[in-house]
């Protein structure tokens, strides 16, 4: 049995990994904010080619450190081959000389999500953020600078992505956006830093129309109408997001084959809520049932904390060791009103605990639990709260690299869903619409394989849903018929899958690597496999791209 809080004495490749940790803080002060570390509360990273260039260099320093060195145990051998592979991608990237935009995950967007996460209550926290603003300017010459750089070689992001970061850079700089808010929020906790952020709220606004005049002026004539980006650029990135090379038309088709499967057994849940209903009408029935009702957000935290509290109970010791402090999660109604359910880890010494976060939209106070009660297991227990809590237990035996800067979609994003997939497995999610709800959420992220591979690569559509090859219009399209939400989402996560490649299907690519290293285990073992054993053993590894994962758990 691996224990988590065992004292571990660091080795030279521990050694290497830390140093190569507190570097990255060094060129990406954005990060220590993430992580809510002190001492660069007010900097950014250099973002132009030069400071690309510098992380770059700094991750061949850490690489050629390694080289010589020999794992003393499973957990540096672990370490070695974790950043082998993650480090190693890095430069692969970088040397392709991409600067990345999107909607949603572009230093377009990061260079102002930065302030979500900084403190913003008293009158030093507002100076941290005056100076900030004031400092946005150069980061984002920066960007430009990687931006020209990258379409002088005839790397530009689509026509779409382009006008939608223009759109997004305006609308951060009109007047009363988010940078005159944010100073007004500052001057009234502190009246006389109203003048200083007042000034850095100018400053960032300018700075925003400045890229949104480069991106209109000079690289929306050079941008390709075509979304798709690619075999090439694509296996890259879906190396990227799962830390697994998979074979991408193998994959394709296994999404296909995946989604028929989930709505045929949608089709024969259907039917148990109202025989002869559609999946449809059954999801109607669901949504009409008062007992599957909550009015505000007071009854909806309390059913959060309810179900969150009882998975606890329910699971620690039986199919997962869950020791003190982990064994505690608090569900919150978020302060934003954006939509989404999200969870934010435990401070190192879990003063703070891990926390379930549900933001809801204005004007919205009627809630239904059959669709939800899947994703509080995805967000909590057991998905990433023992994910997360667990590599912050680690402290005394996984390096700081491990446990706060290797983070994989496909190893992360993967986990929830086999917890939620685990869940069902062990009779939590057997109400027919507590199960229609978690395969609705499994059938969008089938959807997504499909989708996104398809598109990427223009593969051939499947009979199911239409003929010839898969290209924007008809992706779209596929979507509508398979993602159950709002036109304006389904636009925004039709925009996203197209802008950031490989990305959206790890979630489901992730779960299914997770599930065939667990068989595989099971397999050996024969009568003698203990999936809590397993459970505690994998989650113990911290995030690794999963083909680190799967030789740490099956060499």
């Amino acid at each position: 049995m691996t224990d988590i809080t065992a004292p571990r004495t660091p080795s030279a490749i521990d050694a290497v990994a830390n140093e190569y940790f507190a570097r990255l803080l060094e060129l990406v002060p954005e990060f220590a904010t993430e992580l809510g570390l002190p001492g660069q509360e007010a900097a950014y990273s250099d973002y132009s080619p030069s400071g690309v260039a510098a992380q770059t260099a700094a991750a061949r320093d850490a690489l050629a450190k390694l080289e010589p060195l020999a794992p003393v145990d499973g957990i540096d051998a672990t370490t070695l081959d974790a950043m082998n592979e993650r480090l190693g991608l890095d430069i692969e990237i970088a040397e392709t000389r991409r600067t990345e935009l999107n909607n949603i995950a572009s230093p377009a967007q990061d260079l102002r999500a930065i302030f979500d996460l900084m403190p913003q209550e008293t009158s030093a926290d507002y100076g941290f953020i005056a100076q900030r603003m004031h400092n946005l300017p150069a980061a984002m010459d920066g960007y430009i600078a990687s931006l020209r750089d990258s379409a002088a070689r005839g790397l530009v992001a689509a026509s779409r992505q382009v006008k939608i970061v223009i759109s997004q850079g305006r609308e951060y700089a009109k007047e009363g956006g988010f940078f005159d808010a944010l100073a007004a929020a500052g001057t009234k906790v502190d009246p006389e830093l109203g003048e200083r952020l007042g000034a850095g709220a100018a400053a960032a606004n300018a700075a925003y129309l400045r890229l949104a005049t480069v991106l209109e002026s000079e690289l929306l004539p050079l941008a390709p109408q075509e979304d798709a980006v690619g075999r090439e650029y694509y296996a890259l990135m879906s190396r990227r997001f799962l830390g697994a090379a998979v074979d991408l038309e193998e994959t394709y088709a296994w999404g296909v084959n995946e989604l028929a499967n989930i709505i045929t057994e949608q089709e024969r849940v259907a039917e148990q809520i109202r025989p002869g209903a559609s999946i449809a009408e059954a999801k109607e029935v669901l949504n009409q049932d008062p007992a599957r009702q909550l009015a505000g957000t007071d009854a909806l935290q309390a059913w959060m904390q309810e179900k969150s509290d009882a998975a606890l109970v329910a699971l620690a010791g039986t199919h997962f060791e869950i020791p003190s402090p982990m064994d505690q999660i608090q569900c919150m109604i978020a302060p934003t009103q954006e939509g989404g359910i999200y969870y934010t880890g435990p401070s190192e010494d879990f003063s703070r605990p891990g926390r379930m976060w549900w933001s809801v939209p204005e004007g919205e106070d009627q809630f239904t639990t059959w669709s939800e009660l899947t994703t509080v297991y995805h967000e909590g227990v057991p998905g990433h709260h023992l994910q997360v809590a667990t590599a912050v237990m680690s402290r005394d035996t996984l390096n700081d690299w491990r446990r706060h800067a290797c983070w994989v979609s496909g190893h992360g994003e993967g986990w929830a869903l086999y917890a939620e997939r685990l869940m069902h497995d062990l009779g939590y999610l057997a109400d027919p619409g507590d199960y229609m709800g978690m395969l609705d959420a499994q059938r969008m992220r089938a959807a997504r394989v499909v989708f996104d591979i398809g598109v990427h690569l223009g593969l051939q559509i499947p009979e199911a849903w239409g003929s010839g090859t898969w290209d924007s219009e008809s992706g779209f399209a596929f979507l509508e018929r398979n993602l159950d939400i709002s036109a304006g989402q389904l636009e925004f996560e039709f925009t996203r899958y197209l802008g950031w490649p490989g990305q959206a299907p790890a979630y489901k690519v992730g779960q299914r690597l997770w599930e065939q290293i667990r068989d595989e285990r099971a397999a050996r073992a024969g009568d003698g496999f203990d999936l809590k054993a397993f459970h505690t053993q994998a989650l113990a590894l911290g995030s690794v791209g999963l083909d680190t994962l799967r030789r740490a758990l099956l060499a």
